[in-house]
């Protein structure tokens, strides 16, 4: 290349020097810094904050691009009570792919992690389903009524690759076989980084799956402390209308509100995320109580204006801790 110079091309070169500088500066800085997790829930949660989500039904498009965009830590799709579909989850994650928030990031972590919560009690066992729903790209799954240590055990294992020999962090044995195609597209990472990532937090600190154990019955109950041990749990959460029922009281009474309290102190003594759902006028009250898993309610087609309301009571909230 040839190199025309000049008397004048030293303010020449400088201009050219500062448009390159302020170039720079324009292209990097809508990049925010580069999480350190893929998932978003979990990131929140690791360091030490509280995260906001809400519960979902509605598998449209338009829905999926709607949840992606907002001010949440994650949603749950409730395929315990809403027809179990694969087809319809593969579409929702498809909608929840949000290249402008990637671009902003400089990160393929989404803006809101996608969870599920399916049919299968923890009594029946429920590993092909997580199987199949974590092959689509979910990023943590929500277990029904569990009721003692073995059955989280069996859920922590349904989720995890069989790891490496010599590996200091085999147990609880993974069981979980390899094809995770849709969920590579989904996270947006090469099969190798997958296999990384996907593993329980905080069982590994760089893993990006979390699993959820619901406290929702009275054996729940009892065994919540050996519950919150397993290695692999992620976090409790708790449903107060089966929890009430199993104990033959109303979901208002002032021993469903004790048992909330035993599943919560068995949480923060097992260095657990707890979580609940809750209505704006509750959530000051259970972010002050410790809660760290926080759901606005059901959704469908965005937020309504009570959740939108919930959501931003408990993060005004957790701000002011």
């Amino acid at each position: 290349m040839r190199i025309i110079t000049s008397r004048s091309s030293g303010p020449i070169l400088a201009t050219a020097a500062l448009g390159l500088a302020m170039f720079g500066a324009l292209v990097s800085a809508p990049f925010a810094q580069a999480p350190v997790h893929l998932n978003p829930m979990i990131e929140t949660l690791a360091r030490g904050e509280v995260a906001f989500g809400v519960s979902n039904e509605d598998m449209s498009l338009q829905n999926a691009r709607a949840l992606a965009t907002a001010d949440l830590d994650w949603v749950y799709i409730d395929y315990e009570h809403a027809p179990m579909n694969f087809e319809t989850l593969q579409l929702f994650l498809l909608g929840m792919v949000d290249k402008a928030e990637a671009v902003r990031k400089g990160s393929p972590q989404p803006n809101v992690a996608p969870l599920a919560r399916f049919a299968p009690y923890a009594r029946e066992g429920s590993e092909w389903v997580v199987k199949q729903g974590l092959d689509q790209g979910l990023m943590g799954i929500i277990f029904n009524s569990v009721g003692t240590a073995e059955q989280a055990r069996r859920n922590v294992s349904a989720m995890r690759y069989p790891q490496p020999r010599g590996s200091a962090r085999r147990e609880p044995m993974g069981l979980r076989g390899s094809g995770p195609d849709n969920a590579l597209w989904f996270w947006g990472v090469p099969m190798p980084e997958y296999k990384e990532h996907a593993d329980l937090w905080p069982l590994n600190p760089a893993g990006d799956l979390i699993a959820i154990m619901m406290i929702e019955t009275a054996e729940g109950l009892q065994n919540v402390n050996e519950i919150a041990a397993v290695p692999g749990v992620g976090g409790f959460y708790i449903g107060p209308s089966d929890l009430s029922n199993s104990l033959g009281v109303s979901p208002d009474s002032a021993e469903t509100e004790a048992a909330i309290q035993t599943v919560l102190d068995a949480c923060l003594a097992h260095n657990v995320p707890c979580g609940i759902s809750a209505g704006a006028a509750d959530m000051p009250q259970r972010v002050e109580a410790g809660f760290r898993i926080l759901g606005g309610g059901g959704v469908a087609g965005g937020l309504t204006v009570p959740i939108d309301a919930a959501i931003r009571a408990g993060r005004a909230a957790a701000a002011a801790r």
